[in-house]
């Protein structure tokens, strides 16, 4: 039976702090590697995403290690990458948010990433578990629509994501099928460029947390939409 709704959730900034993830990051390249290394790769990582469309922490660090081969101190940056503390990260209450949603239709994680890193990423903040295994990770998500249909059939489709851009996307291709809710959180959801480049979502909250207190009727039924 195709469910009636499916909550296509986005993970990084919307469900977990990334940007956080990113600070911890920087601070630790330049700690225990130097200013001038951290600079480096954040300069790679920057290219690399220009490149494949998605951020790749676990291929920057490649690329970077081809350029210092003989530190051996790199060994050890996979390691701080992979074993990151991600359940500590997760914005208050995104668990709940889950719960909640879980209650009014099928819960879906939805994200951009590669094939390695993404993944523990959302299974050590534990995300998976909390979607019951449901986790589509894709290049581009926007250009996966038809992919998400097969797996995900539903009646109506709640995409949550901090990207305007994607939301706008999704919402050109579905319509009506979909009901878009942008999170404003993280440095996409508050980048003056951004905002002023896409029309607004049909609803937006401060926070995921938000998500709590709203009447799910309004995002489930096409009809009773109101931009927020």
């Amino acid at each position: 039976m195709t469910p009636k709704t499916v909550f296509l959730v986005d993970v990084d900034n919307t469900l977990l702090d990334n940007d956080r993830i990113q600070e911890d990051l920087a601070a630790h390249l330049e700690e225990e590697y130097g200013r001038t290394a951290r600079d480096r790769y954040w300069t790679i990582f920057e290219e690399l995403r220009s490149e494949l469309g998605y951020a790749d922490y676990l291929g920057a660090l490649q690329l970077y290690r081809k350029e210092s081969i003989h530190d051996p101190r790199l060994l050890h940056m996979s390691s701080w990458l992979v074993d990151y503390p991600f359940s500590s990260v997760l914005h208050p209450r995104a668990m709940e948010v889950i719960d909640r949603l879980n209650a009014h239709g099928e819960v879906v994680i939805l994200s951009d990433g590669d094939a390695v890193f993404q993944p523990r990423k959302i299974e050590r903040s534990g995300l998976w578990n909390a979607v019951r295994g449901r986790v589509l990770i894709y290049i581009h998500k926007e250009e996966m629509l038809s992919d998400i249909e097969e797996r995900h059939p539903a009646g109506h489709y709640v995409l949550i994501d901090d990207k305007l851009k994607i939301l706008t996307s999704v919402k050109n291709i579905w319509k009506n099928r979909v009901t878009t809710v942008f999170p404003r959180q993280g440095h996409y959801a508050v980048d003056p460029a951004i905002l002023s480049a896409y029309p607004q979502a049909d609803h937006a909250v401060a926070h995921i947390s938000d998500l709590l207190d709203l009447d799910l009727s309004r995002l489930v039924h096409p009809n009773s939409r109101r931009p927020s």
